[in-house]
């Protein structure tokens, strides 16, 4: 091993809201902010976290083509995806219409894709 995860860093136009939009969906709390538009979130100090970066002229990926490649995405995993689902679209999210029996896509407030799944 070479090094340890520390965090998964997502572009953004606006750094607030976007880590506003992971903080409710995943129970995380701030735990760095600084004034340059960088947000870190995390659920403790020793466990890799999730960070926002603000970037000038942002472009979101078109997701599933390949013309703006997706960048980067979260599976996170629920036990119920109905339920799961209505929380996510109260948040903000946008609904991809790609239903199965296992997971659901989305779009998050800056367009970056996730996946809600459950087996």
């Amino acid at each position: 091993m070479i090094g340890k995860w520390h965090a998964t860093v997502f572009d953004c136009p606006d750094t607030d809201k976007l880590a506003s939009f992971y903080e409710d969906m995943l129970g995380m709390i701030r735990v760095q902010h600084d004034d340059n538009g960088w947000i870190t979130i995390g659920d403790a100090p020793d466990r890799p976290a999730l960070a926002f970066q603000q970037v000038e002229d942002y472009t979101p990926p078109k997701w599933p083509g390949q013309e703006i490649p997706q960048q980067v995405h979260l599976d996170i995993r629920v036990d119920d995806l109905d339920v799961a689902e209505q929380k996510v679209l109260a948040l903000g999210a946008t609904s991809l219409d790609s239903d199965t029996e296992t997971f659901r896509v989305y779009l998050d407030p800056a367009g970056h894709p996730f996946c809600l799944v459950s087996w």
